[in-house]
């Protein structure tokens, strides 16, 4: 029988308070025991407008330390709290990350934070987010089971293989599925509040996936949507450069989900040109240039002047990702390709107007003028996907491979196996990985 959320909210509250004795890891785990025991309960919660399908996706993987076999290290988070492991599920030989929380060490905000993440992974239940397998107690540390994910994050590709960005139809599909997943995450009344590359992960078969639920927040206030939240998200400081200005700025006017879709058109940026706007910029210089108007564009032959792209390629001047706009009289080659004729400049290449016209609605400095993810999801970017991921993205994302094969199934004494999958997950650069 399901708790209404008074009820709820009414029980937290008589366990919340343990956890500040920061020196008692009885009371972080009284806190997450209780959490784990009542996320049940919260699947119709009113805390959000549409219930979840009835499918309870924990308890697919037991809750317990010993059926995991832990491999490599493939991540650190939390100021060094969390420590994100690959992991071999040992029923069935999948691969698993797991992220190893340090409850001794969490203090009570950071206790609170985390149980809010963990209620809204029972909320949801989509293909486009990263479902959380199970969640337990293992020797004075929460675990939380999730997917493998073989292609890493986004951001990880970039780094190792797309340093000056992707293919347009590569970010098509990926920014597909990411609108996917904010359409329906705004759906459930709830703003994700970290959209950027490292919280986007692709499996093995190509399937996009969303990540980075610790600062999302609902909308949803006893069973109403509010129009706006002034909510700041906590320890934001490394989501600064994908923030809306008007999340940056925190007035009486507020927020809501088109604050995501600027996050996505920065996104966009990112993957098209490498890089993050805005990244190297002072928190105060980048507030005054979002709020001033200043905006970021796709660095192409329309947007970078001609004898600018027949020097000799850096990383300052065009590569701040800011630009005046279109270039008159550019010639336009291939969607995002490289053009071979003036040699050697990476982003001489021309992305399709559909594409800047993507990133321009999505970047509009007035957030009533940005579309919904449900509105984007038809924009014609998209007309140019003729495959389903599983059979474009993995051609697409060549040489890179994902981290599956036969070596990597061997048992963790056989060397050659443990050997080749640390060498792959090398290869992926995935150090910061961001379940």
């Amino acid at each position: 029988m399901n708790n209404p959320p008074v009820v709820t909210h009414k029980l937290l509250n008589t366990v919340l308070p343990c956890s500040r004795v920061k020196s008692s890891v009885a009371a972080h785990l009284q806190s997450f025991c209780f959490l784990s025991f009542s996320l049940q309960a919260h699947e119709d919660s009113q805390e959000s407008l549409t219930p979840p399908p009835r499918r309870d996706t924990m308890g697919s993987f037991l809750p317990d330390g010993s059926s995991y076999e832990l491999l490599a290290v493939i991540g650190r988070g939390l100021d060094d709290l969390m420590t994100v492991n690959l992991a071999r599920y040992r029923p069935t030989g999948e691969h698993v990350a797991i992220r190893r929380i340090n409850l001794e060490s969490c203090t009570n905000d950071m206790v609170i934070y985390l149980q809010g993440e963990l209620h809204v992974s029972k909320l949801f239940h989509h293909s486009s987010i990263v479902p959380y397998k199970s969640i337990f107690i293992a020797d004075n540390e929460l675990w939380v089971i999730t997917p493998f994910m073989a292609y890493g994050s986004a951001r990880d590709l970039i780094c190792s293989h797309f340093a000056d960005g992707m293919t347009e139809l590569t970010i098509a599909y990926i920014l597909l599925g990411m609108l996917k997943a904010l359409e329906y995450i705004h759906h459930m009344g709830y703003v994700h509040r970290s959209v950027k590359a490292s919280h986007v992960l692709i499996s093995a078969d190509g399937q996009v996936c969303m990540s980075g639920l610790r600062s999302i927040f609902s909308l949803i206030r006893h069973g109403q949507r509010a129009r706006v939240v002034h909510d700041f998200p906590q320890y934001s400081v490394k989501v600064l450069p994908w923030l809306s200005p008007e999340v940056l700025q925190q007035n009486l006017q507020g927020y809501d989900s088109r604050s995501d879709i600027y996050s996505l058109g920065i996104t966009a940026c990112e993957l098209a040109n490498g890089h993050v706007p805005f990244k190297d910029m002072p928190a105060t210089q980048m507030l005054l240039e979002k709020l001033n108007g200043t905006v970021p564009c796709l660095l192409d032959t329309t947007t970078i002047p001609p004898e600018e792209l027949s020097m000799k390629p850096s990383r300052s001047g065009a590569d701040s990702g800011i630009c005046e706009g279109p270039v008159a009289g550019s010639v336009r080659h291939s969607n995002g390709e490289a053009s071979s004729s003036t040699g050697g400049h990476p982003y001489n290449r021309t992305f399709s107007p559909h594409f800047h016209a993507f990133v321009e609605l999505c970047l509009q400095r007035e957030p009533e003028r940005r579309p919904s993810a449900a509105t984007l999801i038809g924009h014609p970017l998209f007309k140019q996907i003729k495959r389903r991921p599983s059979e474009a993205l993995p051609e697409l994302l060549r040489p890179v491979s994902p981290i599956t094969g036969s070596e990597s199934f061997q048992p963790r004494d056989a060397p050659s196996g443990l050997a080749g999958l640390e060498s792959g997950l090398s290869h992926l650069e995935v150090d910061d990985w961001d379940f």
